[in-house]
Formats: structure tokens, sequence, C-alpha cells
């Protein structure tokens, strides 16, 4: 893969960009266990950090080049966010073409893990998947991805994430990609979700190069 000099992709104050399984992860929950108020609500608060500890070992597995998120607790819930930027690169003998990187970006379920909050019959494509270009200031126009996904727990058990996937061509390379990957369980969130996804989303600059010593 050519060489990413450096990116930055500014994330809200409150974001972090360490490890949520650890310390911070542990301070939020106990918070949010604290507020709950019946026995069900703290199964709900445990299955959630559940999910973040799952997405947070996802995202290292997979090899993320940045990973930041968010768990924090409202008076109405909890809310939790991530954000991640990804490298691709297309072997020299396949063209990343959008339908193609939709369908790895989100792939079908019907012989996947069952999903918590999957409707019956699954395994279609997400119609509510939005492939779109939008502009990001210091980049130019590039592809954009969104819709909700399964995202895989556990080899039995998936969940519904909104997810907003957005494209940026590598300079000077024909074949190499970052994604940058925002999600969130929050589904009933949806719009507050996506417009706070694409100001992320939106911060992705390319920096220059460092000059190499003696230069």
């Amino acid at each position: 893969m050519t060489t990413v000099d450096r990116f930055v992709l500014d994330v809200p104050g409150s974001w972090t960009d360490l490890d949520l399984s650890g310390s911070v992860l542990a301070e939020t929950r106990a918070a949010a266990l604290a507020l709950a108020g019946s026995p069900r609500e703290q199964v709900a608060v445990n299955d959630l950090f559940r999910q973040a500890r799952e997405i947070s070992r996802a995202a290292r597995r997979r090899g993320a080049l940045f990973a930041a998120g968010t768990a924090v607790m409202f008076d109405d819930g909890l809310f939790l966010g991530y954000a991640m930027v990804f490298a691709v690169t297309v072997p020299p003998s396949r063209e990343l073409t959008l339908p193609v990187l939709a369908a790895q970006l989100s792939p079908p379920a019907a012989n996947g893990p069952k999903s918590r909050n999957a409707p019956k019959g699954g395994g279609k494509e997400p119609a509510d998947r939005t492939v779109s270009a939008v502009t990001l200031p210091d980049i130019g126009q590039v592809a954009r991805i969104t819709g909700i996904e399964e995202a895989p727990l556990t080899a039995d058990i998936s969940i519904r994430m909104l997810t907003m996937h957005t494209v940026v061509p590598i300079p000077e390379s024909a074949r190499d990609y970052l994604i940058v990957t925002c999600a969130s369980p929050n589904l009933p969130l949806a719009e507050e979700v996506y417009e706070l996804f694409d100001a992320i989303s939106g911060t992705f600059r390319f920096l220059p190069a460092e000059a190499s010593a003696g230069a």
C-alpha cells in the first residue's frame, strides 16, 4: 500500500481515542447502572456496554488506523458512537466500484449471525442504504454510503448499527483508499446521529509530508 504520510480526523472533545473497553468505558458503565431505575434497565445498560467492547475489539482486529468513541449517559438514555479510519487497497485485477464496496461493507445477513433487532426474513440488501457523493472541505468530492448494517457481536448474535462510510482516495495512488467509518447502535436517533457523523467525517484531511532529516 502507498504510504499515507499523515491524516487528521477531528472528533468531539468528549470522545476519546483510548481503548473504550478499559477504564473510560468502566466508569461510564458504573454511572449508567447507577441511573438505571429497574433490573430491566440494568440489563439493557450491560447489553449496550457489551456491544461497545465487541465493537472496539472488532476495530482492532480489522486493523483500524484510527479509532475513537464515546459512551455518554443522558437523561433519556445512553449514547454510543464510534469513528474509525481503515485502509483499503484494491488488487490490480479488480476495481473498487461502489456496488462492490457497498456489498463488502454491509453483507447480507441471511446465513450470518442472528440479530437482536433484525426483522424476520433477513438477508436482503438494506432498503435504506444510500450511496451518494459528498464534498469534504479539504479533499473534494468523495463517495459515501449510509444505512443500517448488521455488526456481529458473537458467533450467534449481531446488532443493527447506523453507519456512514466515507471513501477517500489517497493522493497520487490509483488503488489505495481510506474509509472513514462512523457507527452507532442508537437507531431511534438516526437523524441526529447522521448529522454528527457528517460533521465528523467532514473534518478529515491529509497533512503535508514531514521533511526528512537533513532536508
